[in-house]
Parts: structure tokens; sequence; C-alpha cells
């Protein structure tokens, strides 16, 4: 961010070197959360101490090279018959190939890391109990926006009916890494939507502040699914994509049994103060600012502070509406999403359900996960009247 855009906000830290991104992934991969739970926790250290550089072609072409190596052995696996251990390998090839596009692909090496997460993805999926079923759903979009909302959907054994749970990630977690959320989920007997958030992944529009578009679209889709009960349908938000979560409980207080912020913002989140002091916060591996800019469509410092700043769910006149039952989540030391967002939405509309964690952002416990989708089962699977 430029010096003119400073004047708005006071940007706080500076980038991490290499050696301090090093130290920041080994104590990530030792508690085994986002995003280094993607890594083998007993070959990960050895992969973070090979790691030649931050920028995207050495970042990217570190991990793709390990990526390949165990795509090639999944495939053999596959081969020689050994289904079961083909796909471990296929989604230890995929955590390898996201971390070769994380944070975002804004390098042509990141971009075929995207590309073949998704695919290795897949293919470890083929054999779960519970297998990932890809499904594009037409979206009516705008000039330059996609013509498709995609989805992965997976179904409880067993349940004719099942309720349902639309869930997405914030900038850096996409669709492919909500898979704790939803076999959690699936062992209670609801089935889950993972899509992409807005601006991220495979999704048709950027952060712009109607892109609720496309997640109505795929509210839509499932409640015209005759094998899945739209009536009984929930969503959880994760990270930034929590923002999204409070908004759409707002816009549909009557088409979701319930919605779950866990670590978004609403209103101070966006303001220029806040940007420039959470620039470099110490939750954040690298490029966070550039990773919203390319979720927002931002191509320069004026435009990523005025597109921010847009989403304010005050300045829109929203939070004195009646929303869907909401589930507040988040650290009680959050640097990048300011816990003051979460109190000014208990100040607004009707009671909302509240549940802070120790630490920083998203309150990332054994706790938080499970406190999550319990509270979601219990929404959905809750009988209600005709319903």
């Amino acid at each position: 961010m430029s010096q003119a855009a400073a004047q708005d906000g006071d940007i706080q830290g500076r980038p991490k070197t290499l050696e301090e991104a090093r130290a920041w992934m080994k104590k990530r991969l030792a508690s085994r959360t986002h995003p280094m739970n993607a890594l083998d926790p007993q070959e990960g250290e050895a992969l973070i101490d090979q790691l030649p550089g931050l920028d995207g072609a050495s970042w990217a072409g570190h991990w793709r090279a390990a990526g390949d190596a165990v795509r090639r052995a999944a495939a053999q696996s596959r081969a020689g018959g050994d289904v079961q251990t083909a796909s471990r390998l296929f989604m230890k090839a995929s955590g390898l190939y996201f971390m070769g596009r994380f944070p975002c692909p804004d390098h042509p090496d990141k971009q075929l890391c995207a590309e073949l997460e998704r695919d290795t993805y897949l293919q470890a999926s083929a054999h779960w109990p519970s297998p990932v079923k890809r499904v594009s759903i037409a979206f009516d979009g705008r000039e330059g926006e996609g013509r498709e909302v995609v989805v992965l959907l997976r179904r409880p054994p067993g349940i004719e009916r099942p309720p349902v749970v639309v869930m997405w990630g914030g900038v850096d977690a996409w669709k492919e890494q909500m898979t704790l959320a939803c076999d959690a989920l699936l062992a209670l007997g609801v089935a889950t939507v993972a899509m992409d958030n807005a601006g991220t992944g495979e999704s048709p529009v950027r952060g712009v502040q109607d892109a609720e578009r496309q997640f109505a679209t795929v509210f839509d889709w499932v409640e015209k699914q005759p094998d899945l009960d739209g009536k009984r349908m929930a969503c959880l938000g994760r990270s930034f994509g929590g923002y999204w979560a409070t908004k759409l409980a707002l816009l549909f207080p009557d088409r979701l049994r319930g919605a779950v912020n866990w670590g978004g913002g609403a209103h101070y989140m966006f303001q220029p103060e806040w940007i420039g002091a959470s620039r470099y916060p110490d939750s954040y591996l690298m490029g966070l600012v550039e990773t919203r800019c390319r979720m927002l469509g931002a191509s320069n410092d004026a435009e990523y502070l005025a597109f921010f700043k847009r989403l304010s769910l005050l300045d829109q006149g929203l939070l004195d509406r009646r929303s869907a039952p909401l589930l507040l989540v988040n650290g009680r030391e959050d640097k990048q999403c300011p816990i003051e967002d979460l109190h000014l939405l208990t100040e607004h509309g009707n009671p909302k359900h509240v549940r802070l964690f120790p630490g920083g952002h998203m309150g990332l416990t054994p706790q938080t996960l499970p406190t999550i989708v319990e509270w979601l089962a219990t929404q959905v699977k809750e009988i209600r009247g005709a319903a």
C-alpha cells in the first residue's frame, strides 16, 4: 500500500522474512492449524526447512515438486488396485498443491497449483464413505462475471432427505479446505455443500457489495433438490466468509435455520484505520492485503480502501433487520478482524448467540469446530411446525 493510502490508516508491522515465515509455519504445523494442517506432520518440517523463498515462483515450485511426487505415487497405488492408499496419497498431494497456491494464485505457477489441488482433491474423495459430487449450478452473472457456481456436495449415507449446511471459507481457505467441517456434520446426519467465498477459487463474482447473489443461487438449488431438505438449511462462513454468512442471515431470516459467522467482520473491519493496522497481523503468514485485493478486484490502493469500505453492513442499513439465528464465533485477541464488530452485531437487531475462545483469529482451539458443528446440527435438525 502506498504512502497516500497510509494517510487514512496507520500501517503497522512489516512482511515476515523467510526465517520468520519458517518459524511461523513450524508453530502452526505443531498445533495442526490452518494452513499448515494441510501438511504431513512427520514430513512438514523438512519441507519448511527446504523452502527456497517466499516469491511466487520459488514458493509454488517448491510445493508443486513435492505434490507431483506424491501424486505419481497415488496413481501407482490406484493402478495396483490399492484404492485406499491412493485416496490417502491424493489427499496428501492436494494439501501440498494447496500450499503451492497459498494464499492466492497471484502467479502463473500458483494458478497451476490451484488447478492441481482441485483435481487431486476430487480423486482423493472418490473412495470416501461420503464421496464428493462436483456440481455446476447455472449463475446469471453480469458482464465480466462467470456463468456457474461450482459446489461440492456430500450426503450422509442412509438418510433419505437430510438437512443441509452450505459453507465457505475466507480469502485463502476454499471449498477444498472445508473437509473437517463437512466430516463432522456428515457424522451427525447433515448433508454439506461446500463452495468458494466471493472472489476466491472458482467463484463467478468478485467480493462486490452484492455478491450475495452467488450464495442465494446455491440456496435456490438446494431447495429444488428432491433428496435434500431445503427447508432445514443453514450456512457457515469461515474467516472473511463469516461476513457473508451474517449478511445472508439478515437478508434471508426465514430461509435459513441458522448462520455462523466464524471470524468475519461487519463494519469496523472495513474502515481505513483498521485496514492499515491489520496489514501484517501475527496470525497471517504473508500477502494478506494482496489476497484481499484479488478477492475484491481492487487494482490499486485507493480501490482497496474504497471497495472494502462499501462492504460495511452498518452503512448498508442492514444491522437493525431481524436475522436468522446467528452464532458469532471468534478469538478474543483477533488482529485480522476487530472484536468490536462482534459487539456491534449484538447491539442491533434480534439477540445473537456468541462464543468467544482464547487466542487470535477465529479462536482456533480443539473445542471451536465441535461447538460450531453441534450448534448447526441442532438448528437444522430441530422440528418446527409443519417444516
